[in-house]
């Protein structure tokens, strides 16, 4: 299939919650201009005419509240800003498995979860009996994985591999060993949701890695794949960063915080 025959989709981020932090948690490298540099926290959804994709699931309330950030809507309920009623979801792509990425499966009872093999032999193996690494992890959620595992309801992927025509998973690791990036096909051309491989446009264009990092390495090498993926540096998506919130157009109402990442940024 040629690349003009490829399907173009939909992307959409949706903004469930936030908290505030300071530059100097967000990076390896000692930035010298400390201040305020909130996370925001995003789903993705990925849609044409025949389609919809969910790219991770969020947390919920009971979280929000034990990990100290503020919840602005269930990630899951908010699809219904899209028109998507969450049994109406038939595949879910999992960029990996912390907290913020992989709670709520339960509420997505018909979805095909899409994985990387390694990051679930990550998440319930023998690096998780350090509390460095598993903090980032919420057992609850990883057994709601494992369990969907024996309902045959987990594809696993090792490596690169296309998903559908025009959308793509892309291996990375770094942030965790399983980490996968998506890589979509819009109308303006190739659109990387980089998820946690960058959390931050500083991360990725300062290569200034995120401190919540299993092999630092990977990280940086997933710097390199992931912008030779995307057609530009304003087609690359970072996971966290509010200024994708207010860089890309509204879609809908503005209550549902929703932006659309298939039209060209605003700024």
């Amino acid at each position: 299939m040629t690349a003009t025959a490829l399907p173009q989709y939909e992307v959409y981020a949706i903004r469930y919650a936030t908290v505030p932090r300071r530059r100097a948690e967000n990076f390896m490298v000692h930035d010298p201009h400390d201040g305020p540099m909130p996370m925001d926290y995003f789903i993705w959804v990925i849609r044409d005419a025949t389609r919809t994709i969910v790219v991770d699931t969020g947390f919920n309330q009971a979280a929000a509240v034990e990990r100290k950030r503020t919840f602005l809507r269930c990630p899951i309920a908010a699809l219904s800003g899209l028109g998507v009623a969450p049994d109406q979801v038939t595949d879910v792509i999992l960029t990996h498995l912390h907290y913020d990425h992989a709670g709520n499966i339960k509420l997505l009872p018909n979805a095909m979860m899409h994985l990387q093999e390694a990051e679930l032999q990550y998440a319930t193996g023998k690096y998780m009996q350090y509390d460095l690494i598993r903090h980032a992890y919420a057992v609850d959620d990883v057994v709601d994985i494992v369990r969907g595992v024996y309902d045959k309801r987990v594809r696993f992927y090792e490596g690169d591999a296309e998903l559908v025509p025009g959308i793509e998973l892309v291996h990375v690791g770094g942030h965790t060993k399983g980490l996968q990036a998506v890589r979509v096909h819009t109308q303006r051309g190739w659109v990387v949701l980089a998820s946690d491989a960058s959390h931050f446009y500083d991360n990725i264009h300062n290569e200034s890695p995120f401190p919540i990092v299993f092999h630092v390495g990977d990280m940086l090498n997933g710097y390199v794949k992931l912008q030779n993926l995307a057609d530009s540096k304003e087609h690359l998506i970072p996971g966290h960063d509010p200024l994708v919130f207010t860089c890309y157009p509204r879609h809908g109402e503005a209550q549902h915080e929703i932006v659309s990442l298939h039209l060209p940024p605003l700024r």
